[in-house]
């Protein structure tokens, strides 16, 4: 492997961890906006999306127009794109009140698993021994993080058990169509407009369905929070902070990662989300948590070390050739 191949990954890791790290604080704020101002999750998810795409709407039209146009080709796969992530907002919305926080997020986060099975499938990434071991680690991890080997969490239904399987299958499409983003040579940040805006919409009719959703989850207003303008200055904050950011730098990311990398050192952020619940809401995790946290951690060092043992290695066949 070249020093710029090396530098490469080595910049898509540094991208992805601070990705993560700016995802890590959206349950903190989602919690905040839920418990204060009772805002209905599907509701949020909608305001959440749509923020974003007028964000980039406006700071793309004011500064950089061509960021805005896309070939007539690509329309059909941002509409496709933005399907799969407001459908997986709106799936994971339901799994947390179907399955509760602590297996909803384990479910979810059997995404790195799908990833590298189904980039094997569709991208012919290669799934190694360092990669298996690298997906238990983080499984595992986030497995005794969310407490899920309480029995007591683990009262599931067939259609909490699907949904929240579901979760973890569509969060790995949506990193698998990022990395299709990119091997189209579309912008990362148009990427992002589009996906987004196409989000917003399927989103808005999610919201108008008239589907029996669980309890908690049912939506009486879109201006939900009228003119508590607090609320609305952290709704902003949300969506151009820990969303446009960590999206954004996320899809960044896939242009320099492997799609199964980037999902892994993604699994990061139920580590520092707990971190951040202790600091700011005096959280206290269990040392089981704390070994959860270090088992996932683990899995992104063996990654890299793994990473970097195979670049040797081809360097040093080629050398041994020449």
């Amino acid at each position: 492997m070249s020093n710029q191949g090396r530098n490469n990954i080595s910049r898509g890791y540094l991208i992805c961890f601070t990705a993560t790290a700016l995802w890590s604080t959206t349950a903190i704020i989602i919690r905040y906006l839920i418990q204060v101002y009772q805002m209905p999750p599907l509701l949020l998810a909608f305001w959440r999306d749509s923020i974003v795409f007028l964000s980039l709407f406006l700071v793309f039209s004011l500064f950089n127009r061509g960021r805005l146009r896309i070939s007539k080709g690509h329309f059909p796969f941002f509409v496709l794109y933005g399907f799969v992530l407001a459908t997986f907002n709106a799936v994971w919305t339901v799994s947390v009140a179907l399955n509760g926080a602590a297996v909803s997020t384990v479910l979810a986060y059997s995404s790195p698993a799908f990833t590298a099975l189904l980039a094997r499938w569709i991208f012919y990434e290669k799934l190694n021994s360092v990669k298996i071991m690298a997906i238990f680690l983080s499984f595992f991890g986030c497995f005794l993080i969310a407490g899920a080997y309480n029995p007591a969490g683990w009262r599931l239904n067939p259609l909490g058990l699907t949904t929240g399987l579901v979760s973890g299958l569509l969060f790995a499409v949506y990193n698998l169509m990022g990395k299709s983003s990119s091997r189209r040579s579309i912008n990362p940040w148009t990427a992002m407009l589009y996906s987004f805006g196409f989000a917003t919409v399927f989103l808005f009719f999610y919201v108008l369905l008239p589907v029996p959703w669980p309890e908690g989850i049912s939506t009486a207003k879109f201006f939900w929070l009228d003119g508590e303008w607090a609320g609305w200055l952290v709704l902003i904050f949300l969506a151009v902070g820990p969303t446009l950011g960590g999206y954004g730098l996320y899809t960044v990311s896939l242009t320099y990662l492997q799609a199964s990398v980037a999902s892994l050192i993604a699994t990061l952020e139920p580590v520092l989300t707990a971190l951040l619940a202790y600091t700011l809401l005096g959280e206290r995790f269990s040392p089981i948590q704390v070994a959860g946290g270090v088992m996932i951690s683990l899995g992104v060092v063996v990654l890299r070390f793994g990473e970097n043992n195979s670049g040797q290695l081809i360097k040093k066949a080629v050398s041994d050739q020449t």
